[in-house]
């Protein structure tokens, strides 16, 4: 297959799938990742998809989100690790907000049964994960619940968490970049920024693949975060930023 018509097959694929990472499409296509890499940089160049770290997404869509069911079954392995690392940053006996997200929600499928904790949140497979912990105080915040991501969103969502404060909130991103923390939808940043305000420490969890994924909603930056906890794919200058802004990185 010719350049040209490769890169017809590439943008046909990013507009289907809605994103596309380099080392799939190398396998596909029997090429190296460096030859994906050129041909990602010709189509971002002409305006058709938008790179992102590992891959590229069509242009106009910053605003694409995964579906739950898709976003847990991906990069398994990374999120299984980072959730594991997060039980360290429990309270013992305190009060925690979880966030909605695959990785927070394997968190919350990996606190013990006897854990003693009072724990807020606005998704819907979290608190079903936390249900039967007698030692757990739950609260489930209210709202609009969006289909996509199972969490309540809007005024009410909005008025339960300035009502608190929490010791620790473990917070979700669909994107992080040195511009900011990113999700693809409004009602969903609002919702994550009450629930940073509302904690006394910011922990985010995201695995490495987030990393330079840009999307329509920004609901905060490194500078409100104190702790990131996430894959060893991180690239070393990306690192060196997240840290310049003042927040500990843990890549596990």
């Amino acid at each position: 297959m010719y350049g040209p018509e490769r890169r017809q097959e590439i943008l046909r694929l990013a507009r289907e799938a809605g994103r596309i990472d380099v080392l799939s499409l190398a396998d596909r296509f029997q090429v190296t990742a460096e030859t994906v890499r050129r041909d990602l940089k010709a189509l971002d160049r002409a305006g058709l998809v938008r790179r992102v770290h590992g891959g590229a997404i069509p242009a106009g869509r910053l605003d694409f989100e995964p579906d739950l069911a898709e976003r847990e079954a991906t990069r398994a392995d990374e999120k299984e690790r980072i959730a594991a690392a997060a039980l360290a940053e429990l309270p013992e006996g305190g009060s925690i907000v979880l966030d909605a997200g695959s990785t927070v929600g394997r968190l919350a499928a990996a606190v013990p049964v006897d854990s003693a904790l009072t724990v807020v949140t606005h998704a819907l497979p979290v608190a079903a994960r936390l249900a039967d912990h007698a030692g757990i105080d739950l609260h489930l915040v209210g709202g609009r619940v969006r289909h996509r991501t199972r969490a309540a969103v809007d005024a009410w969502a909005l008025r339960a968490y300035a009502e608190i404060r929490a010791d620790v909130a473990f917070l979700a991103a669909n994107g992080f970049s040195e511009h900011g923390l990113f999700t693809p939808a409004l009602a969903e940043a609002a919702v994550k920024r009450a629930a940073m305000a509302a904690a006394r420490r910011v922990v985010l969890l995201a695995d490495s693949s987030k990393a330079g994924q840009e999307h329509f909603a920004r609901f905060g930056s490194f500078a409100d975060v104190d702790l990131l906890i996430t894959d060893q794919g991180l690239a070393p200058a990306q690192q060196a930023a997240i840290e310049a802004a003042g927040t500990e990185v843990v890549l596990v």
